[in-house]
């Protein structure tokens, strides 16, 4: 990785006065996935005025092709417009190379962040924890949700950060409710069915089925038994979006963008973290402003 680390400031401009509250380090792997899988918490953060901070750790150039500019370019850019929609104050760009999906030949790639050294990356991470005197650090649970290997990577290179930090921040391992999905998922079909639009749509038409085999041959996501937490964005939920938007350029992001804006909220409503020790899962907002474990959103997560 040459040159180290890269940032931009994003949120800098139109920042709220901040009190003494928490600042959240967010470690994702690509350009979107911030978006997706913990945007709306991020987005709640700015607003309750803490410090938001977003590592991004590859440079996303295996996704979706430009015929304009490199992909790296492009999916930069959308980062930085994603960070500015959401309130991020600082993204900082690691610049390591994207792996790709599990059995592409980038894989083998050394430059490959799944290839990198964990102990190096961890200490890097480290050191922006201590810049940023962070209260917490957001990565990613066992298996990155689906088995990306880079995903994968930012879990194998949580911990130990952490750990090396001079202030060892509290850990959350942002992922998927497994059962939620497959209750919303089946929601979903009943209610095409009812209102005739899927009557005659057989199942296996729909591409998604959380139980079955993701990239590493593991059903997506987490079991509900075992998550700590389960967040309430639905006021943020369009702010998520718009989020999202800013990298529309990629098949992944613009196939969630197709769906009806009330089925994207339902889908994208509530995020969930794992915190080692903190079982069964609470509702409430784990960031630091309010007494842990108190519920804020006054609402339950989906039935």
């Amino acid at each position: 990785m040459a040159g180290g680390p890269e940032q931009v400031n994003p949120a800098a401009a139109d920042a709220p006065e901040r009190s003494q509250m928490s600042t959240i380090v967010y470690l994702h792997a690509h350009p979107d996935d911030e978006s997706t899988l913990t945007g709306g918490s991020m987005a709640l953060a700015h607003r309750r005025g803490h410090r938001v901070v977003w590592i991004c750790c590859t440079d996303g150039s295996l996704g979706t092709a430009s015929e304009h500019e490199p992909v790296a370019v492009m999916r930069r850019r959308e980062a930085e417009g994603s960070a500015r929609v959401l309130g991020v104050d600082r993204l900082i760009f690691l610049g390591h190379s994207d792996s790709g999906m599990t059995g592409w030949e980038s894989n083998a790639a050394p430059e490959s962040f799944m290839n990198a050294d964990v102990a190096a990356v961890a200490r890097e991470v480290a050191d922006i924890l201590d810049e940023e005197d962070a209260d917490f650090l957001v990565g990613y649970d066992w298996h990155g949700n689906y088995g990306h290997p880079d995903h994968i990577m930012v879990h194998r290179v949580t911990h130990p950060a952490a750990e090396l930090a001079a202030r060892r921040p509290r850990v959350l391992e942002a992922t998927m409710n497994r059962d939620a999905s497959r209750r919303q998922f089946e929601q979903l079909l009943a209610t095409m069915r009812e209102s005739g639009d899927g009557q005659d749509l057989p199942e296996g038409e729909i591409d998604f089925n959380p139980d079955a085999p993701a990239d590493d041959g593991n059903p997506i996501g987490t079991p509900e038994v075992e998550l700590s937490w389960a967040v309430d964005v639905s006021e943020v939920v369009q702010v998520k979006r718009q989020a999202l938007v800013e990298h529309s350029s990629q098949s992944d992001a613009a196939q969630m963008l197709s769906m009806p804006e009330n089925w994207f909220a339902a889908a994208f409503g509530w995020e969930y973290y794992i915190e080692q020790g903190v079982t069964p899962m609470r509702v409430g907002w784990p960031f630091g402003d309010v007494l842990a474990g108190r519920s804020v959103s006054g609402g339950e997560p989906p039935a």
